[in-house]
């Protein structure tokens, strides 16, 4: 499959462009971005061709892998659908609900395939405690913990992304805290809470379909010793606790361009579609909602940097 890449910032540079360009599916075609200077530089460390114009690149691949902020991502996402190319997408799929039903619905009209990169879900050992778990019944309670550091003093190459500064962990790690507890507990009927805690940490209480609840704490602003992430389910089964995943995101891109070639194949959707993505970010935007009327912002507690950042 001819594929190209959409955007040239750190996650692009060191997540998409190598697990493109070693997948040996795929044919990497080319990159754009809206820096043409980092497009010429991240084409040429891969052997492909930097493009200028963007509708350019579309005409020339049947399949786009997007790593751009996820406002830029859902607008280009519609247009490439409606041009007749799958999607391999990354979380959260859009930042508002409107938009997040926008890509939906064009990639059902144009019978494109789609897949959204939650990490988690396309990590073996974790895929497959996934699996494992949502096959158990009796479920009572979970607790997922997603803490980043990635606005401390750890010099993260994301720290000025304005997106991230603006949504926060809730749409930045939430995603991947409800990609494990949705396939688990069932779908979420409300959000029955929602708080703030220190910089731009945020604590929910959901309401599953299943019958259990879950607490969910999501930060980016955690100390460097505490960040990590851990789910633990409580049942009638017992203690279940996610395992960790060894690997880095570049094999599991990968396993995620698998899918996207499965289904683009005529193969089943696969469950991280971009229907699945709108659900998260219904679920987000209630969450953020709740928030809102409690007079919190999502973000971090502090100035946003007057520096562009990077796709």
């Amino acid at each position: 499959m001819r594929i190209g890449l959409l955007g040239t910032g750190p996650w692009a540079d060191m997540a998409h462009a190598p697990a493109l360009a070693g997948h040996g599916g795929l044919d990497f075609v080319g990159v754009w971005g809206r820096r043409p200077d980092a497009a010429k530089e991240l084409a040429g460390r891969h052997g492909t061709r930097a493009y200028d114009d963007v509708d350019a690149l579309l005409a020339d691949v049947e399949a786009v892998a997007v790593a751009l902020p996820p406002a830029v991502q859902a607008d280009l996402a519609v247009r490439a659908a409606r041009a007749g190319r799958h999607l391999l997408l990354d979380k959260p799929l859009a930042p508002t609900v409107a938009q997040g039903r926008a890509v939906t619905e064009a990639v059902r009209a144009a019978g494109v395939a789609s897949v959204v990169f939650f990490t988690t879900r396309f990590q073996p050992e974790t895929e497959a405690w996934i699996t494992e778990q949502a096959a158990e019944e009796g479920w009572f309670t979970a607790r997922a913990q997603w803490l980043g550091a990635v606005f401390g003093d750890g010099g993260s190459a994301f720290a000025d992304s304005p997106w991230r500064r603006e949504k926060g962990a809730l749409w930045d790690v939430g995603p991947h805290a409800l990609s494990v507890l949705l396939p688990v507990l069932g779908d979420v009927r409300r959000v029955a809470a929602a708080a703030p805690g220190p910089g731009d940490t945020v604590h929910l209480v959901l309401d599953h379909a299943g019958g259990a609840s879950s607490t969910l704490t999501l930060s980016l602003t955690a100390p460097p010793a505490a960040a990590g992430a851990a789910v633990e389910l409580r049942g009638t089964a017992g203690v279940a606790l996610l395992p960790q995943a060894p690997e880095g995101p570049v094999p599991a891109l990968r396993r995620a361009a698998d899918a996207l070639l499965a289904a683009a194949g005529g193969g089943r959707p696969h469950p991280c579609d971009a229907a699945f993505g709108l659900r998260v970010t219904e679920i987000l935007a209630g969450a953020e909602a709740l928030l809102t009327d409690r007079g919190c912002r999502p973000g971090p507690a502090r100035s946003v940097s007057a520096r562009q950042s990077p796709d």
